[in-house]
């Protein structure tokens, strides 16, 4: 057993005031956030080791009775001591403060800093002390997210292509909804320190220093004081292991972002050109751009993918179509009579038609939702027709226009109100002397 912290019955328990000493020391020593005390003029009493690291010192003396000044820039430390001042003169708390810091190493840090007056056993001011807590890794996800969110916006302008711009914003909508989850757990993980159980430690200890052994191995407060230190080092460390899994997630997210937009920009590209295209490629990506609100509206995927040739058609356009298809079917599902729901995708060749001895590649997309009434099935693609409630009657329009601008054709079918629906798109194989992609 460790001496410091044997039973006061072992008859090896140290002095109460070395027990104190002993525990703080290693409270300082292991909590990886920043905690420190200064005096009336903003000088170090005591800091903890991770702030002694990041000031290029190996031991606290090194830092003890110096101020910012001695390691920040003279802006920075400007505006730390202003602060400290501020409370050292009205006693406000300054509380989950965000600054960026240049530490004398070079790094620029971003830190979430919390400051409260420090008090003596008369309640009068005598200093200040503080935790601030590393954010930068969480401060750069966020400038990431920016700028995904600004390439994802003008890789939209570029292509034209709204239709597709609308299906993946809704993706992106829907990894943006953890992203906020995540956020609102690291700011309130930031918001729950443990600072002020810490001020009134201070202030018990202080009020007691007189007689602190005594306190501390005969008062029932006093004997409290060593399993509460010890516990606040616990919730730092388990914390700090929380926030770094939501960091975790947030970084898991914006990659999925960044792949959304990568594959956005490759389409804008290739506006205009036709080419040979491997369909199923088409088809995947397409579903890329949906599965976030697939996802989570708990829509089944099956894949019923048949060999086929390369399909001679321009990249945007086809995409288009097919996000459009398939996010349809997702609303078709949500409305439709079955508590399961599923989309099927099918690729298959289809005949050749008139003089396109080449053939056609076709392009299934069916659900089990709400289905089409008989009347509706031509109607559907009139400009602004539209069944859903929120619906704008635009894009089966388009999808149509794009599939005959590219020697196409886009049907529908259904057998009914509750039987489901499927979309076929046609087009036409590229020739057998052209490599596919």
């Amino acid at each position: 057993m460790n001496p410091a912290l044997a039973s006061p019955h072992d008859g090896a328990r140290p002095p109460a005031g070395l027990l104190a000493r002993v525990l703080v020391d290693a409270f300082l020593e292991n909590v990886h956030d920043f905690v420190y005390f200064k005096d009336r003029q903003s000088r170090y009493l005591a800091l903890s080791h991770s702030l002694v690291r990041c000031f290029g010192c190996t031991h606290p003396i090194e830092v003890i009775g110096r101020t910012n000044f001695d390691f920040f820039t003279p802006e920075n430390a400007q505006a730390s001591f202003d602060d400290e001042q501020e409370i050292v003169r009205t006693g406000r708390p300054v509380v989950d403060k965000v600054e960026r810091k240049i530490f004398p190493d070079g790094r620029t840090v971003w830190l979430s800093m919390t400051k409260l007056a420090l008090r003596d056993e008369h309640g009068e001011i005598i200093g200040t002390f503080g935790v601030s807590r590393d954010i930068t890794h969480a401060r750069q996800l966020s400038e990431e997210l920016g700028v995904a969110q600004k390439s994802l916006v003008e890789a939209s302008r570029t292509a034209g292509m709204a239709e597709v711009a609308t299906g993946v914003l809704h993706n992106v909508g829907n990894v943006l909804s953890s992203l906020n989850v995540s956020a609102a757990m690291i700011g309130t993980g930031l918001r729950s320190s443990k600072a002020e159980s810490l001020a009134k430690v201070v202030a018990l200890l202080r009020e007691h220093r007189s007689r602190l052994g005594a306190f501390l191995a005969e008062d029932p407060k006093g004997r409290k004081v060593p399993g509460f230190i010890a516990s606040l080092a616990a919730h730092a460390v388990s914390e700090r292991e929380r926030l770094l899994a939501e960091i975790g997630s947030l970084q898991k997210n914006i990659d999925h972002i960044k792949e959304i937009v990568t594959m956005q920009q490759a389409y804008a590209t290739a506006v205009g050109h036709v080419e040979p295209l491997a369909a199923e490629t088409l088809m995947e990506d397409a579903l890329r751009m949906n599965s976030g609100a697939l996802v989570r509206h708990d829509v089944s995927v099956v894949r019923e993918f048949s060999f086929t040739p390369a399909v001679l058609g321009e990249k945007g356009k086809i995409l288009q179509i097919l996000v459009n298809l398939i996010r349809n079917a997702k609303y078709a599902c949500d409305d439709g009579p079955h508590s399961e729901k599923v989309i099927t995708l099918r690729l298959e060749p289809a005949p050749a038609s008139g003089p396109e001895a080449n053939g056609r590649v076709r392009f299934v997309v069916r659900d089990n939702g709400v289905g089409i009434p008989a009347e509706n099935l031509t109607r559907i693609f009139a400009h602004g027709f539209t069944t859903r409630k929120h619906g704008h009657g635009f894009g089966l329009h388009s999808s149509a226009n794009a599939a005959r601008e590219m020697k196409g054709t886009l049907i529908a079918s259904s057998e009914g109100p509750g039987l489901g629906a499927a979309f076929t798109l046609d087009l036409p194989a590229a020739p057998p002397a052209l490599p596919s992609e």
